[in-house]
């Protein structure tokens, strides 16, 4: 049988070739290629998640468990594509013009895989344009900016103004985060949402999606 539980103890230990050839076994015992996701790989993820907002880990952990996770989803992923599995949702995310800071944008991009997210990551230093750009091409259901620094902030502000001139806007939700970044700043540019952490992230893409 199966072990999708397994599964989901060895991503949270960071054994990415046990996560691997865990999966592999569950395609080759016919078991579907949303459950792997959702019984093993989410459950994992989910888990890394709560404990990092519990502070139980840190962001080390994280990125070990998240490497187990993608070593996971290499293999899972063709079988999902060609089982047509409904995933969480799209997420565009970029570090926004001027910041070069990607390790905040990374483990949440990693935990919004892990959590079953299709995520187009457009890198750091990304125009409101690129922005625009990426959301005329993916269609997401949210979009992600990241700002590290103070001075990059407003940078989020035009980001969101032009997706909203260029009629972009609708049905799609905007979120963001970084050290300096604050919800009273969310909302004071018009954004969707704020997240403190990777964990948090997770949680609001999963709500706003839920409640489109």
């Amino acid at each position: 049988m199966a072990d999708l539980q397994g599964i989901a103890e060895n991503l949270i230990e960071g054994r990415a070739p046990e996560v691997a050839g865990l999966v592999e076994a569950a395609l080759a015992e016919e078991v579907a290629p949303q459950a792997i996701l959702n019984e093993g790989l989410m459950v994992g993820m989910d888990e890394v998640g709560r404990r990092f907002k519990a502070n139980e880990i840190y962001i080390p952990e994280v990125l070990i468990a998240a490497r187990a996770m993608h070593a996971g989803m290499a293999v899972l992923r063709p079988h999902l594509a060609e089982s047509d599995a409904q995933m969480s949702g799209r997420v565009v995310l970029g570090t926004v013009e001027g910041d070069l800071h990607d390790i905040g944008k990374n483990l949440v991009g990693m935990m919004l895989t892990g959590a079953g997210f299709e995520v187009m990551d457009i890198g750091v230093d990304a125009t409101a344009d690129q922005f625009k750009e990426a959301v005329k091409e993916h269609k997401p259901h949210i979009v992600g900016m990241s700002a590290l620094l103070t001075t990059t902030m407003m940078a989020m502000s035009r980001t969101v103004e032009v997706l909203q001139e260029a009629g972009l806007s609708e049905g799609v939700k905007v979120i963001v985060g970084g050290a300096p970044v604050t919800a009273a700043y969310a909302e004071e540019i018009g954004a969707d949402g704020y997240a403190a952490d990777a964990a948090s992230a997770v949680d609001l893409a999963r709500q706003l999606v839920a409640g489109e």
